[in-house]
């Protein structure tokens, strides 16, 4: 099936405003003007099966901050690393910022997107940074990765499925939902199902994205993870999707050397040049 199978193309003549010059290797804010149309009501409804209609909202009243690695220049695309954050500021560390210039990535984040937010409104920002971000840089459309922490990894883990046919990889740290009821391995407990996406989309990303669902030994959701990696993505026929358990662990994120394993799996098979 072709990425573009679904419904509406994603780039648009979008607006977007720098509220200061945005300068490769230096964290900047930025804000867009304009959604695209993938990330209306209709569109989230129809990719989640969703019940109820998304509460208000406008673009233009959100914040992102950018970091576009130094070595970037025009003709030379970069893959895009979207991140989803369980705080109001979406913040990582300086280990993880220097990961992902190596690996050729431009970060992209939402303020005010943590889990005190709607969860329709943190998965639209994603998608309107997205749309917004290959209207100003070249970027590599088999490298468009969204990932997120805790509770921004379950979000992050929702859109890897329902906007398969817009993100290519997932990286859900310490915390991923799954579209069916998931019971844990030892089957004390039974995690319910908290979307139903599109057919269409959700056989696309069994066949062509990849995943990578990050957990540790002393972290809480481990069981929840590591049910899910079993009993959902594997067990529902995803080709491409990765356990990573890291030892002695808890619930924060890792160290640098795992979002570098993780990335790598995700750009496994994909051209990638090197930096």
């Amino acid at each position: 099936m072709s990425r573009l199978l679904l419904i509406l193309p994603f780039l648009t003549a979008l607006s977007f405003a720098a509220d200061v010059a945005i300068k490769p290797g230096v964290r900047s804010p930025i804000s867009f003007k304009v959604s695209p149309q993938v990330s209306d009501n209709a569109q989230i409804k129809m990719r989640m099966h969703a019940m109820e209609t998304p509460p208000p909202y406008d673009v233009s009243m959100e914040k992102f901050d950018i970091i576009v690695p130094k070595k970037y220049k025009k003709g030379d695309p970069h893959g895009l690393f979207i991140w989803v954050s369980p705080s109001p500021a979406p913040s990582i560390s300086p280990e993880w910022e220097a990961v992902l210039a190596e690996k050729k990535l431009i970060f992209v984040g939402a303020h005010n997107s943590g889990n005190n937010r709607e969860v329709f409104a943190r998965m639209r920002m994603a998608v309107d940074a997205n749309d917004n971000m290959r209207e100003l840089y070249d970027i590599d459309d088999k490298r468009v990765y969204v990932s997120g922490f805790s509770g921004g990894g379950r979000v992050a883990s929702m859109l890897g499925v329902t906007y398969a046919d817009m993100f290519t990889g997932t990286i859900a740290f310490m915390g991923t939902n799954f579209y069916t009821d998931i019971v844990t391995l030892d089957k004390s407990e039974v995690f319910e199902a908290r979307y139903i996406p599109h057919e269409e989309i959700a056989a696309l990303a069994k066949d062509q994205c990849r995943y990578v669902l990050v957990t540790g030994e002393k972290d809480f959701n481990l069981k929840n993870t590591s049910a899910v990696f079993e009993n959902g993505f594997k067990k529902e026929g995803f080709k491409a999707v990765e356990l990573m358990n890291v030892p002695g662990q808890g619930h924060q994120p890792p160290k640098a050397e795992w979002l570098k394993k993780a990335i790598e799996f995700l750009d496994a098979g994909k051209t990638v040049k090197k930096p």
